[in-house]
């Protein structure tokens, strides 16, 4: 994929999409929504590609959500604000986290099917802090994925989990070294 905003990248019968902004902790614009989409659509039409492993560049976040400087880019369409969380894989999914992954990027990691994590991985639904709701599909999968009474504490509070308490609970799958 030519467009450096997230990388596209085939290994074997894996592909590996790559939101690329550390400098902004992979943060999610309009551009960034699109390119994701973009990158999503090249791995299901690619019958040789076999699953989609999603990730963020840099070691200091997996992504930190909605590019809130730039929030005015990011457009609610059918497939879903953050590129394609409204959209079911017809290949297996793994998001491989490290770093922070909070707000819309935990709804990205948890639109995954596996969630495998470096040690630094810290997972939080940081926009309920400010009265933001979780809109792309996170209050539907957390609970399958952690169950109801754990989900709805994680999104009342808004508090940090751990990638050893994320793995305690559900949230990850493994934990790797980095």
């Amino acid at each position: 994929m030519t467009n450096s905003l997230v990388l596209y990248e085939r290994r074997g019968v894996a592909t590996l999409l790559t939101i690329n902004r550390p400098e902004a902790r992979n943060a999610v614009n309009g551009a960034v929504a699109s390119a994701l989409l973009d990158g999503y659509r090249r791995f299901e039409a690619d019958a040789d590609a076999k699953v989609l492993v999603l990730t963020g560049a840099g070691d200091q976040a997996f992504c930190a959500g909605a590019d809130l400087k730039a929030i005015d880019t990011v457009r609610d369409h059918a497939e879903g604000p953050l590129g394609f969380t409204r959209l079911i894989a017809s290949k297996p999914t793994i998001a491989a986290v490290s770093g922070w992954c909070v707000a819309g990027g935990i709804e990205l990691a948890l639109w995954c099917d596996l969630r495998i994590v470096t040690p630094s991985a810290t997972f939080g639904c940081f926009e309920r802090r400010f009265g933001v709701p979780l809109i792309d599909g996170g209050t539907q999968r957390l609970p399958r994925v952690v169950g109801l009474g754990r989900a709805l504490e994680l999104i009342m509070t808004g508090r940090a989990v751990d990638a050893d308490e994320a793995l305690r609970i559900g949230l990850a799958n493994e934990i790797v070294p980095a």
